[in-house]
């Protein structure tokens, strides 16, 4: 493995959301499958219908919705060992 000459706060942050991006998508692959289904067992919250701010000639809509899984913290902790390791 190449190592990381410099070591900063933006490359963990990058490594850590490819590990929730990851491990999220683990845990959705892994939701019918009887023995790894509790992968996919998480929470989700955020604004329950989009706010619609109308100017006339634009209209724009903001939606938030977050879904976390215990997958993603396991990917979330899976590349922060990997960030340590480089």
């Amino acid at each position: 493995m190449a190592k990381i000459a410099n070591k900063n706060g933006w490359t963990l942050l990058i490594i850590m959301l490819c590990g929730l991006v990851l491990g999220g998508f683990v845990g959705y692959l892994c939701r019918d499958i009887s023995f790894l289904s509790w992968l996919n067992y998480g929470q989700t919250f955020g604004l329950s219908s989009p706010v619609v701010l109308d100017l006339g000639i634009i209209v724009l809509t903001f939606g938030l919705t977050i879904t976390i899984n215990l997958a993603s913290i396991l990917g979330i902790i899976i590349s922060i060992l990997i960030y340590k390791l480089l």
